[in-house]
């Protein structure tokens, strides 16, 4: 495989690194050991660095030695990691209990700091390249809130690139998808009030039990019978509590889950359709709703054409068209890198992790074979965006 021969040159480098992230996992917005070792060595290599976008987040500046130019493109990488106790069997586990690197970010941060090394030593580009070490995107919307900390307004850029490790495709292996690459996830909150009462005196009481069973699969409709069956949209109630003992009914029900869509106009439509259907069908059983959801939901990944062409050049080159699938299937998961492609054209390319266990798996392990490859891509993108 055609991967840059300095990026296999550093492999040791590089798997040292990411062991060293996996040992020490942290959480959205806490990745201060993390993101003060990536600011020591972005620092090491000669780049300039700013701290404190959204909070922990690093930002790496390499300034190419091509003509002058204000061209300039961003890299992209995750650095947090989730809230699960690892049973992957390394022999580099997390140490920190009920905190473990299940979604490869440690991966994604020492890929990046892979190519920040090669990008500085060369840097056969004409303008900027800046490295974007971005907390809390497991749930906690770190893309957006850099970006509310300036960083699009502050250090502008002509496109964002970004990649992730995808389980069950080769090491070896890129995937790029055509438009929407991952869903957009609005979670909601859901509290069904009713009248408690005798669980022997049924007709007395408004049961916010069986009205929750009547939602929950009536909710289902939206996607079957609302939704084009040639789009996509998945309704999910993940979470519901309800009662203390066998012989209450009780006075009211909570419910919480996701909608999923890959297209912005499916998605206001099915987020719409379901509160209409909760009330009416709530009212109907004389019962009470209410409805809250998250903010800072996160809209779908939507991958830019010219950009996307790009990606496809500069993935050709590292892995060969006969390893590349060009029309990957988008993924119903979410990804906050979207925040960034909804301000600024770019794409999003998964990288194979070869026969692991899946993404947020408690037994998931990112493969570090996979990081020449990642690693090469990254630089391939940013010179071929940026060549004179």
């Amino acid at each position: 495989m055609p991967v840059i021969n300095r990026t296999a040159d550093l492999q040791t480098e590089l798997t040292a690194w990411r062991h060293d992230f996996h040992r020490h996992p942290e959480l959205a917005y806490e990745e201060q050991r993390t993101a003060d070792l990536v600011a020591l060595r972005l620092e090491a290599m000669g780049i300039d660095v700013v701290r404190g976008l959204g909070g922990t987040g690093v930002l790496g500046i390499i300034e190419g030695k091509g003509v002058s130019s204000t061209r300039a493109v961003g890299l992209r990488a995750d650095m947090d990691a989730l809230p699960i106790l690892e049973t992957s069997g390394v022999d580099y586990p997390s140490e920190n209990p009920g905190v473990m690197h299940a979604c490869g970010h440690d991966g994604h941060t020492s890929m990046l700091l892979g190519a920040a090394r090669l990008l500085a030593e060369n840097r056969n580009f004409s303008g900027k390249v800046y490295l974007i070490f971005q907390p809390a995107e497991e749930g906690g919307a770190g893309a957006a809130r850099m970006m509310a900390d300036g960083l699009f307004r502050d250090y502008p850029m002509q496109a964002v690139f970004a990649l992730h490790n995808l389980p069950g495709l080769p090491v070896g292996n890129m995937a790029l998808c055509q438009g929407p690459a991952m869903a957009s996830s609005d979670t909601f909150y859901m509290t069904i009030s009713g009248r408690g009462g005798h669980a022997a005196l049924p007709h007395k009481a408004v049961d916010p039990v069986l009205i929750a069973s009547q939602l929950i699969v009536a909710a289902q409709a939206l996607v079957s019978r609302q939704t084009d069956p040639l789009k996509s949209a998945v309704l999910s109630v993940c979470q519901l509590e309800a009662g203390h003992t066998t012989n209450v009914i009780p006075q009211e029900v909570k419910l919480a889950g996701t909608i999923r869509t890959l297209d912005p106009d499916v998605r206001s439509a099915t987020v719409a359709s379901f509160e209409r259907l909760a009330t009416s069908l709530v009212d109907g059983f004389g019962g009470q709703v209410t409805i809250q959801w998250e903010e800072d939901a996160y809209p779908a990944t939507i991958n830019h054409d010219s950009q996307m062409a790009l990606s496809q050049r500069a993935a050709e080159a590292v892995v060969g068209p006969e390893r590349l699938d060009t029309k990957a299937q988008p993924l119903m998961a979410s990804e906050d890198f979207a925040f960034m492609l909804n301000e600024v054209p770019g794409s999003y390319a998964f990288l194979g992790n070869g026969d692991s266990a899946g993404l947020h798996d408690p037994a998931y392990v990112f493969n570090d074979e996979a990081m020449p490859y990642g690693v090469s891509y990254l630089v391939r993108i940013a010179e071929e965006a940026l060549r004179e």
